[in-house]
């Protein structure tokens, strides 16, 4: 039997798959089993084997050619930049920016590890630091991962959307799915879908976890976990507002 939790009870440690189905309808379980082990591998796979999923529908779907275009007809900055180019500076520009795309897609197992790696270590210097916490770094990394499976579903989404309904004219990266108010005003200034695109459903739900979780594994009081996680999310926006109003 494995060890335990609230009030002393032996409680049976969860699988890495009832793990995972806890955190979409019991997620206090999920996150009281990390109490006991710090395994986060299945949700890593699942959200790496999602990503490469979007990567691969993207380039038969839609082409890293027609990505990179609505990426710069959504930044004025980009396109008064490419214009002032030669057809050969041009050609170049976008070649470098399409093999970008292409690269970074194909490399977002490493990325979702190396961001969650780095949202982690916020979290667990703030708790500790900043709330008296005597967490663990690896419950908080496996807490994040964790937290992050929702956003499955927007991949689901975005995978489906581009096989099945025939319509990628237009189809912005970074806004995949309609999770997002961004995702219904395209015509926004750049700043303004940022924030909007901030308001998605999918990215409050995890923050929603994030909160519950961070009670939990960090031992401190709720609201004290909705301050730091809140308060992180709200700074993360800032700046992306800022640095969008700034380069676009």
């Amino acid at each position: 039997m494995d060890e335990v939790g609230d009030g002393g009870n032996e409680q049976r440690g969860l699988s890495q798959m009832e793990r995972v189905v806890n955190t979409f309808v019991a997620p206090s379980a999920t996150f009281k089993d990390i109490l006991r082990s710090t395994s986060w591998w299945l949700p890593f796979i699942l959200l790496s084997l999602s990503a490469l999923g979007v990567a691969f529908t993207i380039q038969h779907q839609v082409g890293w050619q027609q990505v990179v275009e609505t990426q710069i007809q959504m930044n004025p900055s980009q396109m008064s930049q490419l214009s002032g180019l030669t057809p050969d500076q041009r050609a170049k520009q976008m070649h470098g920016m399409i093999l970008g795309y292409q690269i970074s897609s194909y490399a977002s197992p490493l990325l979702v590890l190396a961001f969650s790696a780095l949202a982690a270590l916020l979290l667990w210097v703030t708790f500790n630091f900043g709330l008296g916490s005597r967490s663990k770094y690896g419950k908080i990394l496996c807490l994040w991962m964790y937290c992050s499976l929702p956003h499955l579903l927007v991949d689901l989404v975005t995978m489906v959307r581009l096989w099945f309904s025939g319509n990628t004219e237009g189809f912005d990266m970074k806004m995949p799915a309609g999770t997002g108010l961004g995702y219904y005003f395209p015509d926004a200034s750049p700043w303004l879908r940022t924030l909007l695109s901030s308001m998605d459903v999918v990215a409050i739900w995890a923050l929603v976890l994030l909160v519950m979780g961070g009670a939990i594994v960090a031992k401190v009081k709720r609201g004290q976990a909705a301050a730091v996680v809140v308060g992180w999310w709200l700074l993360i926006v800032l700046i992306s507002v800022a640095a969008t109003a700034a380069f676009s």
